[in-house]
């Protein structure tokens, strides 16, 4: 499936938050999405995520570019905001099963609680399995929010900051790992980052965007130079 934004336009409060952005999302690309604080990064992955409601332009699921067909956005894309999972009562095992809480029955079947550790696992978080959400650590939560997107197999992966409450080591592993199920999966992720080191690290393709607008799209290691580095982030560079 191919994930298409055709002059998507967000409206909050009157203001002009997200302003004529069109792009396209294919099977197996890991794209990192950058800018500026305020830029509309995390407003943008929203709207194409379906959980915020577009003043213009659509943003929709095809089987290629030119196909109309666009399935129930909550069977193909996950989302995990910035927040990651909510501080409840749950166990972690039990929030990451409620990612396929459409199609799980009266009991949870011995496949799916399998299928929920193996996600767990892929972030090193098996462990965490019994414990309680609201005795975790941001960090742990992120891992754990990561895992119930993971667990929902979905055809793409919008994350915003997923690895904002992560130490160094951590980061990197949970990019590598994105990365990893990318290409294994033919799975479309989309990643907001602010660390341009870890982004060149994980992204095959960079998105920078200020003020609302797209400004560059492009593969990383074209996009990512300093005189664009400097355009995005009003960065004054000394002559040399």
């Amino acid at each position: 499936m191919v994930l298409i934004v055709r002059e998507l336009r967000v409206e909050i409060d009157h203001s002009v938050i997200i302003d004529d952005i069109s792009l396209t999302v294919r099977p197996g690309e890991t794209v990192a999405l950058l800018g500026p604080n305020g830029a509309g990064k995390s407003t943008l992955v929203k709207a194409m995520a379906g959980v915020l409601s577009a003043a213009g332009g659509t943003a929709r699921m095809a089987v290629d570019d030119n196909d109309d067909f666009q399935p129930d956005p909550i069977h193909q894309i996950a989302y995990l905001p910035q927040e990651g999972m909510a501080q409840t009562g749950l166990t972690v095992l039990e929030s990451v099963l409620l990612g396929r809480h459409d199609k799980l029955g009266l009991r949870v079947s011995d496949a799916d609680l399998i299928a929920a550790h193996k996600a767990l696992d892929q972030f090193g978080v098996t462990e965490l399995a019994d414990r309680r959400l609201d005795s975790l650590s941001g960090g742990q939560r992120q891992l754990a929010g990561l895992g119930q997107v993971l667990y929902r197999e979905p055809k793409v992966m919008l994350l915003d900051e997923p690895t904002s409450a992560l130490d160094l080591y951590r980061q990197m592993l949970v990019l590598d790992n994105l990365r990893s199920l990318a290409n294994e999966r033919h799975m479309a992720v989309v990643c907001v980052l602010h660390d341009l080191s870890l982004a060149a690290r994980f992204a095959e393709r960079v998105l920078f965007m200020k003020e609302g607008r797209l400004i560059a799209d492009d593969l990383c290691h074209s996009a990512m130079n300093a005189d664009m580095v400097s355009q995005i982030y009003s960065i004054v560079r000394t002559p040399e």
